[in-house]
C-alpha cells in the first residue's frame, strides 16, 4: 500500500484522484436504485455486507440494488455526519501481516438520521423501490428477555411506540410502521434480513416483529406472518472499531482523508437463507452461500468462532491486555480455546456441509492472532450479558444435560464473573459495556467469589445451569481462585502444561 504525502477528502468528485487499485468503482453509482435500506451503519456492515454488494455492482446489471444506510439513533450522528460529507464512500483495509489491502466502497448511496427526519426513513422503507431492509443493531437490541428470548413487551420503547405508532422511535416501531404504509398501498412487504449474531436470527426476528405488530394491529400481523420474509443468515468478520490511528493509516498511505474509514481482516464469510419475498441480489455471485439451511453453519461460527472470544476476552483483560492477538501468544491461553473448542463444543455441533472443522479452528486461532487487525477486546467483550447467553451458555446447557465435559466453559464463566467485579487484580477499572452493567456488577460484588449471586439472574442462566451441582462446584471453585490466587496464578493453576 502507498500513497503520497498530500492528502484529499474521499468524495465523488475527488475519487479519479486517487489511485485506481483504491479507487476502483467500475459502476455508476448515480443510477443505483435504494433496492435495500440497511438499520444500524456502523464498521461491521460497512466492511461485510456492503462488501459483497459492492463487488456484485462491479460486475453490472444490478442497479436496483444500491443501499441506503439508516442511523437509528441519536448515536449514530456522528457516522451520518461523516457519510454524508463523502458522499457515503468509505475506505476499507483488509489487514494482514504480508500486507494491506485498500479499496474505496460505493455500494452505500444515501444515509439518513432517524432523529432528524423519521418520515424520510419510513417513507424510503415504504418506497416501491425497497425490496430488503437489513440489519446490525447488536445482539442486544431485539428487546428480548436474554434468559427466555421472549419479546419485552413491558420495555418504555415498545410502551411508547405503540402508544404512537405513526411516530416510532424504536427498530420494531419503523418497521411496523413502513411496512403497514406498504400494506395499506396495496405493496407487497420488504424482506426483513437481520444479519446480527443470533442462532436462528431470522426466525427470531419475525416471531418478535409479529409479536409487537400484534400487539400493534393483528391484520397488519396477520399480513405479514402471510406474506413477508425473514431469511435466516450467518455473517463472519472481524472488524476493530475505527480508531484515529486508521485515519492516519489511510490519510498518510493512501493519501485520502477519510473520516470513518474501516479496518478488517481479509477473512469472511456469509450463510443466508435463500428466502425472499421481493428477490434478491444475486450474493453468491461474489462468494456468499445461498442454502436452505443455515443452522449449523450458524451453531458452528457461533459456539466455537464467538464462544472462543469470550474464552479469550474478560480473562485477558484481567490479565491487562487490550488487543485479542496479545493474549493469543500465550500458550495457556490458546490451550484454553482449543479444549473449549475440540473437546466441549466440537461433539455437539450437527455435520456442517462443506466445512471442514478441523480446519475452521486452526483458522479461529490463526484469526485471532493476527496482530496487524488490534482488534480491541474491550470491543469484543462489548455487550457481555447476550454475548455469553448467546455464545456460551447454550453449549453449557447441551454439556450438563449430557454430562459432558465443561471445565473451559465453566472458566470462561467464572473470568466473567470475576471481570464483572469492575477492577482487576491491579485496581485498574475493566470496562463493563452493557445494558445490564449496573445489575451485574452489583451482583458481582455482592457474591465475590460465591458465583450463586450472578447464576441466579434466571434471565440470563434459566432455571437448570443453576440447579447443576457439577456446573456450579466447577465455576465456584475457578472463582475463588480468582479472588485468592488472581488471574495470573490461576490460569497457571488451570492450564500450564
Amino acid at each position: 500500500m502507498s500513497g503520497g504525502t498530500r492528502s484529499k477528502q474521499l468524495t465523488q468528485a475527488n475519487l479519479d484522484q486517487f489511485a485506481p487499485a483504491n479507487a476502483r468503482l467500475v459502476y455508476d453509482r448515480k443510477a443505483l436504485r435504494h433496492g435495500i435500506v440497511h438499520i444500524g451503519v456502523g464498521g461491521f456492515f460497512r466492511a461485510h455486507q456492503a462488501v459483497y454488494l459492492d463487488d456484485l455492482l462491479g460486475q453490472g446489471g444490478s442497479t436496483e440494488w444500491g443501499i441506503c444506510g439508516v442511523c437509528l439513533r441519536p448515536s449514530g450522528r456522528r457516522m451520518y455526519d461523516a457519510m454524508r460529507s463523502q458522499d457515503c464512500l468509505y475506505t476499507v483495509v483488509e489487514r494482514t501481516a504480508q500486507g494491506d489491502q485498500p479499496r474505496i466502497i460505493g455500494a452505500m448511496t444515501g444515509i439518513l438520521f432517524a432523529p432528524d427526519d423519521p418520515e424520510a426513513v419510513l417513507e424510503k422503507m415504504a418506497s416501491p423501490d425497497c425490496r430488503i431492509v437489513t440489519l446490525t443493531i447488536t445482539e442486544g437490541a431485539y428487546y428480548r428477555h436474554p434468559g427466555d428470548g421472549q419479546f419485552d413487551a413491558g420495555h418504555p420503547d415498545i410502551v411508547r411506540d405503540l402508544a404512537d405508532p405513526t411516530h416510532p422511535a424504536c427498530v420494531f416501531g419503523y418497521l411496523a410502521e413502513a411496512l403497514d404504509r406498504r400494506r395499506r398501498r396495496g405493496l407487497e412487504p420488504f424482506t426483513v434480513m437481520t444479519c446480527d449474531n443470533m442462532q436462528h436470527n431470522g426466525t427470531v426476528l419475525r416471531r418478535l416483529l409479529l409479536t409487537f405488530t400484534q400487539l400493534r394491529d393483528p391484520a397488519l400481523s396477520a399480513w405479514l406472518a402471510e406474506r413477508g420474509a425473514f431469511p435466516n443468515s450467518m455473517v463472519d468478520r472481524i472488524v476493530p472499531v475505527t480508531t484515529d490511528e486508521h485515519r492516519t493509516l489511510v490519510r498518510e498511505r493512501l493519501g485520502i482523508d477519510d473520516a470513518w474509514p474501516v479496518v478488517c481482516e481479509p477473512f469472511s464469510q456469509w450463510v443466508i437463507e435463500d428466502r425472499f419475498c421481493l428477490g434478491r441480489p444475486a450474493w453468491e455471485r461474489t462468494g456468499a452461500q445461498l442454502t436452505d439451511d443455515v443452522n449449523p453453519y450458524e451453531q458452528m461460527k457461533l459456539r466455537l468462532l464467538n464462544a472462543s472470544h469470550m474464552c479469550v476476552c474478560y480473562l485477558a483483560m484481567l490479565l491487562g491486555y487490550e488487543f485479542t492477538h496479545q493474549p493469543m501468544a500465550d500458550p495457556r491461553i490458546r490451550r484454553i480455546v482449543r479444549t473449549s473448542m475440540d473437546v466441549e463444543v466440537t461433539p455437539l455441533l450437527p455435520e456442517v456441509r462443506g466445512i471442514d472443522l478441523e480446519k475452521y479452528k486452526d483458522q479461529v486461532l490463526e484469526r485471532f492472532s493476527n496482530p496487524t487487525i488490534r482488534d480491541q477486546l474491550s470491543r469484543v467483550g462489548s455487550g457481555c450479558s447476550a454475548k455469553m447467553t448467546t455464545f456460551v451458555v447454550p453449549s453449557m446447557l447441551d454439556l450438563v444435560q449430557r454430562g459432558g465435559p465443561l471445565k473451559a466453559g465453566a472458566f470462561t464463566v467464572a473470568a466473567w464473573f470475576r471481570f464483572l467485579a469492575g477492577k482487576d487484580d491491579q485496581g485498574r477499572e475493566l470496562p463493563i459495556l452493557d445494558d445490564l452493567k449496573d445489575m451485574l456488577n452489583a451482583r458481582a460484588l455482592r457474591g465475590g467469589a460465591d458465583p450463586t449471586e450472578l447464576l441466579a439472574c434466571r434471565e440470563l442462566f434459566g432455571d437448570i445451569l443453576p440447579a447443576s451441582p457439577r456446573f456450579v462446584a466447577e465455576v465456584a471453585r475457578v472463582l475463588r481462585s480468582f479472588y485468592d490466587k488472581g488471574a495470573e496464578a490461576t490460569l497457571e493453576q488451570e492450564w500450564a502444561q
